[in-house]
């Protein structure tokens, strides 16, 4: 049973820094991620049993992966607007990349990392400046892909 005292323990992760690697290029470092992991669909088959009693029986389906949301500060830096304007022009080909996410801790020191394989991005957003505030500005990158998994640091 821990005491009060268990300094052997190792404290969760506090979310906080992100960073987004494309291809061996980091492009950029966000506050916020959403999205990561994958996702079995369930198809039910209903059958009766040897003793004659109707059951359901539960089967994976298919393996889907979500979509990875990034949030940041606005910046100057234009590499995820680049990186999307390929798709919207039409080359989602040479728009597809591998890269990484990491998340680092309070000292910044890489504790977590998941790799993504054929990604591209479905959706990037800009600001919503209003004359009377004073909120930091976000960007959004929305990122699909076809296989993540989380990798050793």
């Amino acid at each position: 049973m821990p005491t009060a005292l268990d300094t052997e323990r190792e404290d969760p992760l506090v979310g906080f820094l992100f960073a987004l690697d494309v291809q061996g290029v980091i492009t950029g470092y966000f506050t916020e991620c959403t999205g990561i992991g994958s996702e079995t669909d369930v198809s039910e088959q209903k059958v009766v049993n040897e003793k004659g009693v109707q059951v359901v029986l539960k089967v994976p389906g298919r393996l889907k992966w979500g979509d990875i949301t990034l949030k940041r500060g606005l910046t100057s830096n234009t590499e995820l607007w680049d990186w999307r304007k390929m798709v919207e022009d039409g080359d989602v080909k040479s728009a597809r990349k591998n890269g990484t996410i990491t998340m680092f801790d309070q000292s910044l020191t890489p504790k977590a990392q998941w790799e993504f394989k054929n990604a591209w991005p479905s959706k990037v957003s800009g600001p919503s400046p209003k004359s009377d505030g004073n909120d930091i500005q976000v960007e959004e990158l929305t990122i699909v892909h076809e296989y993540i998994t989380r990798i050793k640091v």
